[in-house]
């Protein structure tokens, strides 16, 4: 297996499972009682805070939905299919 394969096969498991946890994130706000803080939630929210709190900043809620996840799930689906095909 050449190392092209592995990097190939490590970023469709990256984007695949960063696509999951936001699509995840995504439901969770139809839930507001649910604390992102405790597990299991903390493991949906601790590994896509980080890219969502920057893109709040910079895009506002529509009509009191926050479509940072959203545009998140877009960016990672492009990404995946422009890198890999």
């Amino acid at each position: 297996m050449s190392s092209l394969t592995i990097a190939s096969w490590t970023l469709g498991i990256f984007f695949s499972l960063m696509t999951l946890l936001f699509i995840f994130r995504i439901v969770l706000t139809w839930y507001p009682q649910v604390d992102l803080t405790k597990l299991p939630s903390s493991l949906i929210a601790f590994p896509t805070e980080p890219f969502l709190a920057p893109t709040r900043k910079l895009v506002s809620p529509i009509g009191g939905v926050d479509i940072a996840p959203i545009i998140w799930v877009g960016i990672f689906s492009l990404l995946r299919e422009v890198l890999l095909g």
